[in-house]
């Protein structure tokens, strides 16, 4: 049993799915620099089916919040920077790093 009180943030996807392979380099930016307050797991729907019937999972991607063994926020489909950083915000302690806005100016400067 892990002793860690970070939030855990189930990202689920599958290779065959490209909304979901887009969201990847997003979901892996977030896990770098959320590190210190948010853990961050990536499941295979094809690989791990009996994880994605417990989180009643039906569209791909989807994350999942988790917070003191309950779901507490939760995303389905591809979403923005910003529907994430919602969405974590109030469960996080401190300020959400400015991570959403660096992916924002990055994009835009071609980076």
């Amino acid at each position: 049993m892990s002793s860690d009180t970070r939030p855990l943030l189930v990202f689920f996807g599958a290779t065959h799915s490209g909304p979901a392979r887009r969201m990847e380099s997003l979901v892996s930016h977030l896990a770098r620099k959320e590190r210190a307050r948010l853990r961050v797991q990536e499941i295979d729907v094809d690989e791990h089916p009996e994880l994605a019937e417990r989180f009643r999972v039906t569209t791909v991607p989807t994350l999942a919040l988790v917070k003191d063994k309950r779901i507490v926020g939760r995303l389905e489909g591809r979403v923005s920077a910003p529907r994430i950083e919602q969405m974590l915000e109030p469960h996080l302690d401190g300020k959400i790093a400015a991570w959403a806005s660096s992916r924002r100016s990055r994009s835009r400067a071609g980076g």
